[in-house]
């Protein structure tokens, strides 16, 4: 089991789009998608079929214990991973 927690801001975004916890966990733990990023974060992409197959995008700093995740957001740039 990965540890991680929140910034302000990503607990916030939860709240503000209605994002389940549970949803972040699947995105981080089985992700579809793993996108390495220059400034350290690695970006963890899933599907969410109980949001109507949307994409949750959670982007964590990897670099920090207990890893600390960014901000978490539906990302309507992708339609579908390939």
């Amino acid at each position: 089991m990965i540890e991680y927690e929140f910034s302000e801001h990503a607990y916030g975004m939860l709240k503000e789009r209605n994002i389940r916890e549970s949803w972040v966990k699947l995105a981080i733990e089985d992700p579809e998608k793993k996108e390495p990023r220059d400034d350290g974060t690695v970006h963890y992409i899933r599907a969410i079929e109980e949001y109507a197959g949307r994409y949750l995008r959670v982007v964590v700093n990897p670099d920090v214990k207990p890893w600390r995740i960014v901000t978490v957001f539906f990302d309507r740039r992708i339609r579908k991973l390939q």
